[in-house]
């Protein structure tokens, strides 16, 4: 019912002008859990796979013309592609990392057949960067580099407050076997940093008052935070214990398709953004992976967060600040290993 009512409220912010303008594109794969979108044919551009998270839907990285970020990296002459998770029901209910990990591998596989054996660039939010992370653990060779925005990778206790909430809110099991409303993880968030999910946000607001862009831009995230979807129970369950309990990424104990994957494992390049102001995915949530990958592999680049963004765990996506300092040198460093 909760997600019945915030669907209805995004509904009603859509009517107001406040709904996603999104660049064309065309689905060139699918299935029952995913899709694959292909923004435009660009001969001889690089090819470029964007990793969505699976919380919420992916129209965060194409929210509007001023601030979407698919539109400046197709501006920027990069071939994009997008691979979008698809609301989970009772037939996908049981997808986990395994399942994820297969996706990636097969849009890489698509987009390489399609480009004759070219390997495209990789790149993810949060827990779309995550995903990408893991991918590019078992199957460096498959891309040129990987770029991380916001994407937490080490989650051992004292990381953050954020995580050792999380933990303790959530108990030990997990069911699988029938979806996650995408609201009952909005309120798990809120419960476990109230800081990040309720106060930040009230005060980004008054402060995003003052300037119609930044006041506009915090609406239409409000507004997504709003369209929510529901996730695989199998997903979710992993995701907390394996991920964020366990911490089996960051220690090289993650099964993936019957092996172990770890930082050791990522020698692709790879390019980390972190926002200093994010509780969610902090410096501490990186920095451990970063030093235990193959050396001289990855970069780090701080941002310092900024006003109307609602949610600072985002400012990387849509932040005029972020777009004008930070997105030059990602270009730069997409370009220099295509």
């Amino acid at each position: 019912m909760a997600d019945v009512v915030r669907r209805a409220q995004a509904n009603a912010a859509a009517a107001f002008g406040l709904g996603p303008s999104e660049c064309p594109y065309r689905v060139v794969a699918s299935t029952p859990y995913w899709r694959l979108r292909d923004y435009g044919d660009r001969k001889g551009s690089p090819s470029l796979l964007i990793v969505a998270a699976p919380i919420k839907r992916p129209y965060i990285w194409d929210l509007a013309p001023s601030t979407s970020a698919i539109s400046y990296l197709l501006g920027q002459g990069l071939h994009v592609h997008l691979l979008e998770w698809l609301p989970a029901s009772r037939r996908t209910s049981g997808n986990g990392l395994d399942e994820c990990t297969l996706a990636i591998a097969d849009s890489i596989a698509r987009i390489s057949g399609k480009r004759q054996g070219e390997r495209p660039l990789l790149i993810g939010h949060s827990l779309g960067g995550t995903l990408a992370a893991i991918y590019a653990a078992t199957a460096p060779a498959s891309i040129r580099g990987l770029v991380l925005l916001a994407a937490p990778l080490c989650f051992q206790p004292g990381q953050s407050q954020f995580r050792d909430a999380l933990v303790a809110l959530l108990p030990p099991t997990l069911p699988e076997a029938e979806p996650i409303p995408g609201s009952l993880l909005s309120q798990v968030s809120a419960m476990a940093s109230p800081a990040t999910f309720v106060w930040s946000r009230t005060m980004d607001a008054a402060l995003s008052l003052a300037d119609r862009h930044t006041l506009e831009t915090y609406a239409r995230v409000e507004r997504w935070t709003l369209d929510e979807m529901a996730l695989p129970g199998a997903l979710v369950r992993q995701i907390v214990e394996w991920l964020y309990r366990d911490n089996r990424l960051c220690r090289g104990a993650l099964q993936i398709g019957g092996a172990l994957v770890g930082p050791s494992d990522l020698s692709a390049p790879a390019l980390a953004i972190v926002n200093t102001a994010d509780e969610i995915a902090p410096l501490s949530s990186i920095k451990p992976f970063a030093d235990a990958m193959p050396a001289d592999t990855v970069r780090i680049i701080e941002y310092p967060g900024e006003v109307g963004t609602c949610l600072q765990h985002l400012g990387i996506l849509i932040g005029r600040q972020a777009r004008a300092k930070v997105w030059p040198d990602i270009i730069a460093w997409l370009k220099s290993r295509s």
